[in-house]
């Protein structure tokens, strides 16, 4: 146990789990429902975009989104979220975690309304103003990230720590599932409303003009958790660790903390001092590179090589569905009925893959530890991408088969890396660069994606120029794409080496802000330690 603890930390340590941590994890969750609703829901219009605004009748085949509007619209989302993580997880640290919260949200709120509301008198124009809007979503998103790990992480105790910080990024299952529901409900009720004929039918009427309200719909509804969840977020007390560690004021974190506790709380100015004074270097210098240097590349590198595989298989699930002929060729339906199935495909393997992987780490996380899950995962998402890639052809015959394993990768996705790859950086680094740097594990989280976005995008394209979607090159196949996203997993085994187990210790235990100027060298070597303990 570390010699020189705060009272008001020791408090919320030991704490038991109380009403408060579960509305912390709550009003933190909401905002990733809104993130996974946002990043995710695009999926699930882009087929519908492309034939709204890009149909050629003469072609076959009905219009999708030419490679660089495609790449457009899945991306600048993701560069925006980048640009948020770094610029969020920066002013968290500078400014305190409450004072920006409610921006991120707020931002989240105004940019998912003007998606929907995105204009433009050319194709040219909508797809522009959709990209602009949806950059500066990302930003707010991005903010979210290292915000809500990190006040989730300040609050919780040690002992159910990784639960409450997992619980809150498992709210991402739940947005996942309901984009694909409020998309399954408002195309069922067009499907309805206004009848159509296949595209092999009637090429022109295939398409009815009120299916460019589908689209705007369902980018619209992502604002509305968000929105629900703005007061309570503004009505949440600055993190104890913030007030006391980073703005040394003992004070208000004991009357803060009082009030959260309902207990009374003893104030200890000297002790933050000393724990200020003896702890201090910054992210640029050689005292962070040679306590945390391995953390952060460990933290940024795995969540990278994470993402690249993780977003290219949720951003592209459809064109894997219609690969292995599980959706219907997209000339036997019409626009608003393709919505449908490609929403009824994705809810599936949400609810059977994603949903339970996200609550089996939150059940676990915190008696088997982070390595572990992270380790396990990794090396079953390698697994079951060469099961699947290997004997692809024996796949085109047997759908549930490919369904079935599918949604396993999903399933230790996040029974494994992409919740873990939330959670550690939240815990190993100091109060006063904590959010920083699970700002920046997050970008590079970011950066996978959009690797990942934009090269299944060209590479899962046919290796037959016949085959291929219109305005692409020949790639490499879908099942050379698995292979190579299989062999990405296979390198997030070795960098999850470079991640501590922070099981079962306090913060302050893991980074050394609570030891005396003269008792650090015992701490820094064994907040360095690299391998489980």
């Amino acid at each position: 146990m570390a010699n020189n603890q705060l009272g008001v930390l020791n408090a919320l340590d030991a704490a038991k789990t109380q009403w408060y941590h579960f509305t912390a994890i709550v009003i933190a969750g909401m905002g990733f429902f809104t993130d996974a609703y946002d990043l995710f829901g695009i999926s699930l219009i882009t087929k519908l975009l492309g034939r709204i605004y890009y149909t050629n009748e003469n072609h076959p085949k009905p219009g999708t989104l030419p490679p660089n509007v495609a790449a457009a619209v899945n991306g600048t989302a993701f560069v925006g979220t980048l640009a948020g993580q770094l610029f969020f997880g920066w002013l968290g640290d500078k400014l305190g975690r409450k004072r920006v919260y409610g921006l991120t949200l707020m931002l989240m709120v105004v940019c998912s309304i003007a998606s929907g509301l995105s204009f433009g008198k050319s194709p040219a124009g909508v797809m522009t103003t959709l990209c602009f809007f949806r950059f500066w979503l990302g930003f707010g998103i991005g903010g979210d990230y290292p915000l809500s790990a990190t006040i989730m992480s300040e609050y919780a105790n040690k002992k159910t720590r990784g639960a409450f910080i997992a619980a809150v990024f498992a709210m991402q299952g739940f947005g996942i599932l309901t984009g694909g529901i409020i998309a399954l409900i408002v195309s069922a009720s067009f499907d309805h409303a206004y009848k159509a004929p296949p595209y092999s039918v009637n090429r022109k009427d295939s398409t009815a003009p009120e299916a460019d309200y589908i689209w705007r719909i369902i980018l619209m509804f992502g604002a509305v958790p968000a929105l629900l969840t703005y007061y309570w977020r503004m009505k949440m007390p600055e993190t104890a660790r913030y007030t006391a560690l980073v703005a040394r004021n003992a004070k208000q974190a004991a009357a803060d903390m009082s009030k959260v506790l309902q207990v009374e709380l003893e104030t200890e100015e000297e002790k933050v001092e000393t724990a200020s004074s003896s702890n201090s270097f910054g992210l640029f210098t050689k005292e962070f590179a040679r306590r945390h240097g391995l953390h952060l590349l460990g933290t940024s590198v795995c969540w990278f090589l994470l993402d690249i595989a993780y977003y290219s298989n949720n951003l592209f699930q459809k064109d894997i569905f219609t690969a292995i002929g599980w959706l219907p060729k997209a000339e036997t339906m019409n626009a608003i009925h393709e919505v449908y199935r490609v929403a009824a495909s994705q809810s599936l393997i949400a609810l059977c893959g994603t949903i339970p992987g996200y609550w089996f780490t939150v059940a676990l996380i915190d008696y088997i530890g982070r390595f572990t899950i992270q380790l396990m995962g990794f090396f079953f998402m390698t697994v079951f991408m060469f099961a699947l890639a290997i004997p692809y052809h024996h796949w085109l015959s047997n759908n549930a088969g490919f369904l079935i394993m599918y949604s396993l990768t999903f399933f230790f996705a996040n029974f494994g890396p992409n919740a873990t790859t939330f959670v550690v950086p939240a815990e190993i680094f100091p109060a006063r660069l904590r959010s920083t740097c699970h700002g920046i594990s997050a970008a590079a989280g970011k950066l996978g994606a959009i690797v990942g976005a934009l090269g299944f995008l060209y590479a899962a394209q046919s290796t037959n120029p016949a085959e291929t979607d219109q305005g692409y090159p020949p790639g490499i196949g879908v099942k050379n794409t698995l292979l190579v996203l299989g062999s990405i997993n296979c390198l997030g085994i070795f960098f999850t080496l470079l991640v501590p187990e922070s099981k079962g210790k306090s913060l302050e235990e893991l980074t050394g802000e609570n030891e005396e100027a003269d008792g650090n060298d015992k701490q820094q070597a064994s907040s360095t330690q690299t391998l489980p303990v």
